[in-house]
């Protein structure tokens, strides 16, 4: 099987990361048909080419369908429902979802999809909408090779290059390190800016030093003007933090993996969520540091490259 631009592509979910995905495709000559529970949200793309359906269903008979919900319900309704993607005769010949959901849930859709002679990839993306218009994702992925090797070219439009990590849903557990990894390194990031602050050095330089270090990297990078200037409009919310650390942490228990530094993190992102901060980017992190440091913060409305551009 290969897919290639005269291929018909479905696309469920246009929020902010879905609406970045779906126009990497576009602008690289894919032919995509987007639905969008909000219809409305999924205007810009036809703008730029794409054709928008009434429902999950009338996808069903394209070769590929790629899914950005937002939780493992959703992911159920929009596959099993019915109005689903396998309530027509006609089922695509591989599903990829990119959503972050539990394995429950996706073995779940995984057996009915099976059944019905198509393939699920995993795979899951790390980055946010800034990362995706970049065409900077990043993507583990897991199930049939075969599939994988069909969509491959799809997902290295889309983003920096995918990584075929095994069978099954292990492209999930990848996912789910990679966000435990980033909770913790915001929280360091913020404690350590909050220290520097604290001892006379502006935010903006101390981050600038810290970023051509060996210790920079891109998130580093892409996070520095939300915490320069405290721009906190969410592209990764805190409560989104927390759903992936409940899942994260209930891995490891499964796996007997002792992780104490997540953990108390853990507990850092859950009183994040309790004081109001759950909506907003989880690099507010760094309110709770300054808080606990006696310190007020105040923009530095400071020109910060994200190193994106």
């Amino acid at each position: 099987m290969e897919l290639d631009t005269s291929s018909a592509i479905g696309w469920i979910g246009a929020g902010r990361m879905g609406s970045e995905m779906i126009g990497r495709l576009l602008d690289a000559g894919y032919q995509v048909s987007v639905y969008n529970r909000t219809r409305s949200k999924a205007d810009a793309l036809v703008q730029r080419g794409a054709k928008v359906v009434e429902s999950v269903a009338d996808l069903s008979g394209c070769d590929a369908v790629f899914v950005t919900v937002s939780s493992s319900e959703d992911f159920i309704e929009v596959m099993l429902g019915d109005e689903g993607l396998l309530s027509r005769t006609s089922v695509p010949a591989v599903i990829v979802d990119s959503s972050t959901v539990a394995v429950e849930a996706s073995e779940r859709v995984r057996e009915a999809i099976a059944a019905r002679g198509s393939m699920l990839l995993a795979s899951p993306v790390s980055g946010n909408p800034q990362v995706a218009a970049a065409g900077k994702l990043t993507m583990a992925v897991s199930g049939p090779q075969e599939a994988y090797e069909a969509v491959a070219p799809l997902l290295d439009a889309i983003g920096n290059g995918s990584t075929y990590v095994g069978e099954g849903d292990l492209a999930r557990l990848v996912k789910l390190c990679h966000n435990l990894f980033l909770g913790v390194v915001m929280q360091s990031v913020s404690e350590i800016t909050v220290l520097a602050e604290r001892g006379g050095v502006d935010r903006a330089t101390f981050l600038s030093y810290l970023n051509k270090s060996v210790m920079g990297s891109m998130f580093t990078g892409y996070k520095a003007p939300a915490v320069v200037n405290l721009d906190f409009e969410p592209t990764f919310t805190s409560k989104l933090l927390r759903k992936d650390f409940d899942l994260g942490l209930a891995a490891a228990r499964a796996l007997e993996v002792p992780m104490p530094v997540a953990g108390l993190v853990h507990q850092i992102v859950q009183q994040l969520v309790g004081e109001g901060y759950g909506d907003d980017d989880f690099a507010t992190l760094i309110k709770l540091v300054a808080q606990g440091a006696n310190l007020e913060l105040a923009s530095e409305n400071a020109l910060v490259d994200d190193g994106l551009s």
